[in-house]
């Protein structure tokens, strides 16, 4: 079974903003053992939309597509696809009561404008969107289906997964496909790989298929397989994991797709311990990335974002003349760093970073990317210096998924 992918925007074509919407169809679709033979993004006119339609109906038994559903003038794709399947504009009662609740919800009525959202084309199947005031589209004719969302990312996903997937199962015979997900940290993609070659080798030549999915810091392994048997590909998948992890058990922290934040937030929880920060060259990013999980509030107490030296002189109570003598970013300092922020703030643990994030900066000693992370926990103090790259970004990102394993494997 195959399915096109149609995203319409200019703000897309000219790199305004990133399509996110065809990363997140393609995977769905893909693991529902539906392959995405084409995506295609293109302009908000009529005859874009059209020629893009008719191509993919003839490639494919599904196309979705996503965007040009608000409602202002230069959103043409529900009246374009009203003239494609012949037909008219109708309100649907149900889409405009979801209207009216939406802005009810804000202290609000819903202007002449907004009311039109309920406007949808006689002949599609109508999908109630409670996140937003588009309703999808659902058109099933001359054997394709073609599915119209939102191009709002929460507003598609939300509708993609409670209410398209289950239409589509319904009406196709959807085949079995089944994947297992590996996540880890502090490995790159290319040692991985070599690391585990004769295993993949080994699930390659039994029927699944291995995915490296890489960004900074992370490496997602994907293990995929397809057949007529849930059970057999389950039971395939499984034993194809438990002989994987020990070779990478030393990076791994999880065998589910989840963040390492969320990982270790369980493990947090798990052994009621506590943590706080101290951070330098990551810039609050490390308590961004925990207090970014529903509930960090159990076991993460706070943060001191000692940027300059002077905070961390006054905020710390760090030493000026072990900062003089040693430098921001050296083992003393950041070693004191999450001494002090574990005294002061109270924690069970406490992590604190000093780096050079880059671009500038840097010296033959200490070149960009340079970073010192330290735990300090009940059992003492360890520290550890990282040569990240040249990247600020990329260096904070990493430096700060860095720490949080750290402390990931301290509580195993």
């Amino acid at each position: 079974m195959k399915a096109e992918i149609i995203t319409i925007g200019d703000e897309l074509l000219i790199g305004q903003v990133i399509d996110t919407n065809s990363a997140f169809i393609g995977a769905e679709l893909t693991y529902n053992g539906i392959r995405v033979v084409q995506r295609t993004a293109v302009s908000d006119t009529k005859e874009a939309i059209l020629g893009a339609l008719d191509a993919a109906r003839k490639r494919a038994e599904i196309v979705i597509i996503t965007g040009g559903l608000g409602p202002t003038k230069d959103d043409i794709t529900k009246v374009t696809l009203a003239e494609y399947f012949r037909t008219e504009l109708v309100m649907n009662a149900e889409v405009l009561a979801d209207v009216e609740l939406f802005f009810s919800k804000f202290g609000k009525t819903v202007s002449d404008v907004n009311r039109k959202q309920a406007l949808v084309p006689a002949s599609c199947k109508a999908l109630r969107n409670f996140n937003g005031t588009a309703p999808g589209m659902w058109f099933d004719a001359e054997g394709v289906v073609v599915v119209s969302l939102p191009g709002v990312p929460y507003e598609m996903k939300s509708l993609f997964s409670e209410q398209v997937l289950p239409l589509l199962r319904q009406r196709f015979e959807m085949p079995v496909v089944l994947q297992r997900t590996i996540m880890t940290q502090g490995i790159g993609e290319s040692v991985l790989a070599e690391r585990i070659e004769q295993w993949e080798d080994e699930i390659t030549a039994a029927g699944m298929k291995l995915a490296y999915l890489p960004a900074p810091g992370i490496v997602r392994l994907r293990v995929m397989i397809d057949g007529a048997d849930r059970e057999h590909c389950s039971t395939l998948l499984d034993d194809a994991v438990q002989k994987l992890l020990p070779l990478i058990e030393k990076w791994t922290f999880a065998t589910e797709d989840i963040s390492l934040p969320v990982a270790l937030g369980e493990r947090l929880k798990a052994s009621g311990k506590t943590l706080c920060t101290a951070e330098s060259c990551t810039g609050g990013y490390i308590a961004h990335l925990i207090t970014g999980v529903p509930g960090s509030s159990a076991y993460y107490l706070g943060s001191t974002l000692t940027y300059a030296n002077k905070a961390k002189t006054d905020l710390l109570q760090i030493p000026q003349d072990l900062i003089q003598n040693n430098g921001a970013v050296s083992e003393e300092v950041v070693t004191a760093m999450a001494q002090q922020a574990r005294k002061i703030i109270g924690a069970d643990y406490a992590l604190a970073t000093s780096g050079i994030a880059g671009p500038d900066g840097g010296t033959a000693e200490k070149p960009v990317g340079t970073v010192w992370i330290a735990l300090a926990g009940p059992d003492g103090t360890v520290a550890q210096k990282f040569l990240f790259g040249d990247n600020r970004e990329r260096n904070i990102t990493r430096a700060a998924l860095t720490a949080l394993m750290m402390l990931y494997k301290q509580l195993a």
